[in-house]
């Protein structure tokens, strides 16, 4: 038995005709036929006598029809909550961010994504990339915001904003400063922790620029961003961090920058677990973000 049989059983009773249901429902008359005796079939019962053209209900097709009802409005009530859930952005968006997202540009992006749907409200995890992307591995989040791609096998990165990595220090440090490897080597340095997506991205661009991190002169591993910031205006050292996270200290010369001979440029990633399927505040954020991109 199914519910498409029982639509057919309900309209059959109530035209009593196979014929009157087939306009009805749209649905050939030995489609009909072959419905309800299947049904019949199912229940062991009899449910419509045949009496030449006409046909009559049986005590058992009596007791069924009202139970029938029920469950067909049933399914439509459970059919009308999940469109109007799937319609209605709202409820609780708790989010994973990596440093540079999570502090310099998901607030300004939740409050205006929350202009447009108020009843939402946001929880955001800041952690590294590694930590972040462990937890969408384990199912903690459903969406997450990272600066670097990992375990594509289980997750997909979506990139949607492109930051860019500067070498920045106090002007103590810069203004007389080469760019040539040996010259670079000689200035204090401090690095983000392992699994940082900032920590990836510079290790990388350093490779390729042919200058060797471990003859840098490595002073200190900070956990944060902002940590990394407060520490070079402080005059402990120079590193590698996004110029989002320092353009008001560039602006003000507390702060100077050093070309290294190319752009670090990276893409931040909205990542999703491949076998999840994001509920409709997720999906509306998600889709937000994507439009928001640059």
């Amino acid at each position: 038995m199914d519910i498409h049989q029982l639509r057919i059983f309900v309209s059959v009773y109530r035209n009593r005709s196979f014929s009157k249901a087939s306009e009805q429902l749209f649905i050939s008359q030995p489609t009909i036929s072959e419905h309800i005796k299947n049904l019949e079939k199912s229940l062991a019962c009899t449910l419509f006598d045949r009496l030449g053209r006409k046909i009559e209900p049986t005590v058992e097709a009596d007791l069924i029809f009202p139970k029938a009802l029920q469950l067909i409005e049933d399914l439509e009530r459970i059919n009308d909550l999940v469109l109007k859930s799937s319609q209605r952005v709202k409820g609780k968006l708790y989010i994973g961010a990596s440093t540079i997202p999570g502090n310099y540009m998901l607030p300004q992006l939740a409050a205006n994504f929350r202009n447009q749907y108020p009843e939402v409200f946001f929880e955001i995890v800041i952690a590294d990339t590694r930590k972040i992307t462990d937890l969408l591995v384990s199912h903690e989040f459903f969406l997450g915001i990272v600066g670097a791609s990992m375990e594509p096998k289980i997750l997909n990165y979506e990139p949607f904003l492109t930051d860019e990595l500067i070498f920045a220090g106090a002007p103590k440090y810069m203004e007389n400063l080469g760019t040539t490897p040996l010259q670079i080597y000689q200035v204090p340095f401090l690095l983000r922790e392992e699994g940082s997506g900032t920590r990836k991205i510079m290790e990388d661009f350093l490779q390729k620029m042919q200058i060797n991190l471990k003859k840098m002169n490595v002073v200190g591993v900070l956990g944060s961003t902002d940590a990394i910031k407060q520490a070079i205006k402080a005059g402990l050292g120079t590193s590698i961090l996004s110029r989002r996270a320092i353009d008001e200290e560039l602006a003000r010369g507390s702060l100077l920058e050093m070309k290294l001979g190319g752009e670090m440029k990276r893409p931040f990633y909205l990542a999703t677990h491949k076998k999840r399927t994001l509920p409709a505040q997720y999906k509306a954020f998600y889709d937000f973000l994507l439009s928001r991109g640059a």
